[in-house]
């Protein structure tokens, strides 16, 4: 590995920073900079092909600037993944909310509801090629380098473990529950989306080829074998 290659990610981690580290409304603006101009940056080049240096000039600041908010490039795309999920939670806890109680009729479910919800979660289409493809380096980075695996699996452990419970709250508030333990309902929902995802990226490798939004079809059928009224 490069020196540009994290050796301390797990030292330092964008979680342990949020932790340690009050953002000051600046910082916080030159993070988020840095994390728009790293998902430009990653999606032409990935994340092995990119620079920090091409991410400051895409962003607008110097290397002192990515310094004092990102340890490395894996870290910033653990930080860039973070706050996609984050932002896939508000709107599912949004959307939760905008449901009509009745989404239970005569003891039946209204499977085109509960896929409504789970939509949220899903990459927009416009984004899934990138996602799919930064997602595969890292996991390829994780498995090789343990400076990246071992942060890379405790943001996984809690971003499913966040996802889960935000979704078996609004199952709760209809009426609807899980017919397996959460963890594994979770587990099952996002392997099947991902594995349709990347499906979907080989399938249509570049953008002349159209959207490479992962077929829902398997991911429906699994709702409706996941999820059944709590009487």
């Amino acid at each position: 590995m490069t020196s540009e290659h994290a050796t301390d990610v797990g030292s330092g981690s964008s979680v342990e920073r949020a932790l340690a580290t009050a953002l000051t409304p600046r910082r916080e603006r030159t993070r988020e900079r840095l994390l728009d101009a790293a998902f430009t940056v990653f999606a032409h080049h990935g994340i092995r092909g990119a620079s920090i240096e091409a991410v400051c000039e895409a962003a607008g600041f110097t290397r002192g600037a990515f310094y004092s908010n990102f340890s490395s490039k894996e870290e910033l795309f653990l930080a860039l993944a973070e706050r996609a999920m984050r932002q896939q939670l508000a709107s599912l806890e949004s959307i939760g909310k905008e449901l009509e109680p009745d989404i239970v009729r005569g003891g039946c479910v209204d499977h085109d509801a509960i896929r409504t919800i789970l939509s949220v979660v899903v990459t927009d289409p416009g984004d899934a090629r990138q996602w799919s493809l930064m997602r595969a380096e890292l996991e390829l980075l994780a498995m090789r380098d343990p400076a990246v695996g071992r942060p890379f699996q405790a943001q996984e452990e809690m971003l499913r473990t966040e996802v889960g419970a935000a979704i078996e709250r609004i199952l709760a508030d209809l009426g609807l529950r899980f017919t397996v333990d959460q963890r594994t309902a979770v587990d099952l929902l996002l392997s099947i989306y991902e594995s349709s995802a990347r499906t979907a990226v080989v399938a249509r490798p570049t953008d002349e080829d159209g959207d490479a939004a992962p077929d829902t079809a398997v991911l429906s059928e699994l709702v409706n074998l996941l999820v059944t009224t709590a009487d």
